[in-house]
């Protein structure tokens, strides 16, 4: 239903979609024959032609023909599991045209009782949103009704009378001497795995990016390590967000790459020269050959597998005497220490490769509330009086040089296990 009137003085043309919602929509120039034409715009545009296609039939052929090559072969294998898990048992069969808002709220209910979390629910609305989206791009539909979803996907404020409150989801990971001594003990144990644990530890990189790393992604002049691949499924693919990024290593962990390459180049050669000599290639060859391989492999010198590589870790863990953690909070105990050692959220950040800023807030945000008070510290000394000598600011709470020279005599006694700590304080992350 549309018409045009005037309304506060002003054409207006007055419309409903077909969700039902109320348009009130001025033109310009404020004039009837104005109003008229985007009226007729409006009517065309509802009798534009709608897809007779069923939820599955249009979401098999969205994702062949146009997800496929818009997203990466994971998301793509998330957004086939999602559709045959959660979205055709309910929406198969109906046409895309006759799903509505409300038919979207109840499958948010449903999944609500049963047990899953906000982001779960959100991640299986997105290859619905996706396919809509489309349909309005190619002209086959008018709206969308996945879209906008937050508010109703929103977190409940109260369970059955009770508030709830929202916690902090937790961090399992290392303490910095917990780290020392896992590498110590790689270091006697299983000395193959040192440099790859070394790695998880002082790089943040994922699990699959650090199996997929070569020799050719470290770069020792500038000290940094270009992720360009990850190792997905016993597939190489692109890293997450489809970009490369730049990690930089600490000294220790330099030293110890320049090592290991330097190694593998000499165990090449040495095993090219065993071959006959017909059958021998130029070192150039085999130095380059290398330099393609993969840097980090099993005693038996193929490709890591995640699996055993997680076996290996989680054995290294009981060896050590260490709680059982998962592989991944490697990488959150590298972004902690960082933090802790007063390193910046945006450069948190851009080590770990998030796309945004607000995911590294939300995950170690709560690990700086020093910053805080140092903050609003620092307006105390422009708005108040300092003491007038040394005594007097002992005497008001402020640490005194004696307090900071035992501070350090006190951290120069922290046992260090030789030659795991580099010799500055960011290389110790």
């Amino acid at each position: 239903m549309a018409c045009i009137r005037k309304w506060r003085g002003k054409w207006v043309v007055d419309w409903y979609d077909d969700s039902k919602k109320r348009h009130i929509e001025q033109v310009d120039p404020s004039t009837r024959e104005q109003a008229e034409k985007r009226l007729a715009e409006i009517v065309r545009a509802g009798k534009m032609a709608v897809t007779n296609q069923t939820f599955k039939q249009y979401g098999d052929w969205w994702l062949e023909n146009c997800a496929r090559d818009e997203i990466k072969e994971s998301t793509y294998e998330e957004y086939s599991s999602v559709l045959k898990r959660h979205l055709y048992p309910t929406f198969g069969p109906k046409l895309m045209s006759k799903i509505k808002r409300k038919d979207v709220r109840q499958l948010i209910a449903l999944k609500r009782k049963a047990g899953l979390s906000r982001s779960t629910i959100r991640n299986i609305l997105a290859p619905m949103r996706g396919m809509y989206n489309q349909a309005i791009d190619d002209e086959e539909l008018q709206y969308n009704p996945a879209a906008n979803v937050g508010r109703i996907n929103k977190r409940r404020k109260h369970d059955g009378g009770n508030w709830a409150v929202k916690e902090t989801k937790k961090l399992n990971t290392l303490a910095k001497p917990e780290v020392s001594k896992f590498l110590k003990t790689t270091l006697e144990h299983m000395p193959h795995y040192y440099s790859a644990m070394l790695c998880a530890f002082r790089s943040g990189v994922r699990e699959g990016e650090l199996i997929a790393l070569k020799p050719i992604d470290v770069d020792f002049n500038g000290r940094f390590i270009e992720v360009r691949r990850t190792f997905y499924r016993g597939r190489i693919t692109p890293p997450k967000g489809n970009e490369s990024r730049r990690v930089d290593m600490s000294l220790q962990l330099t030293n110890e790459l320049h090592n290991l390459i330097e190694k593998q180049k000499t165990d090449a050669l040495t095993r090219e020269l065993q071959k006959p000599l017909v059958e021998q290639r130029k070192p150039e060859e085999v130095i380059n050959g290398v330099m393609e391989g993969w840097l980090f492999t099993t005693p038996t010198n193929t490709q890591l597998d995640p699996s055993n590589l997680r076996k290996t870790f989680h054995a290294l863990l009981t060896k050590t005497e260490l709680r059982r953690i998962r592989f991944h909070d490697i990488r959150h105990t590298y972004a902690t220490l960082l933090i802790q050692q007063g390193e910046s959220l945006a450069y948190v950040k851009d080590q770990l490769g998030h796309s945004s800023i607000q995911i590294t807030v939300d995950t170690y945000g709560h690990l700086v509330p020093g910053g805080n008070r140092q903050a609003v510290d620092r307006l105390d000394d422009v708005l108040t009086t300092e003491p007038e000598d040394e005594e007097d600011r002992n005497k008001n709470g402020n640490i005194s040089e004696t307090d900071e020279a035992d501070e350090a005599q006190l951290a120069d006694l922290v046992a260090r296990p030789e030659g795991f700590e580099p010799p500055t304080l960011r290389s110790e992350v």
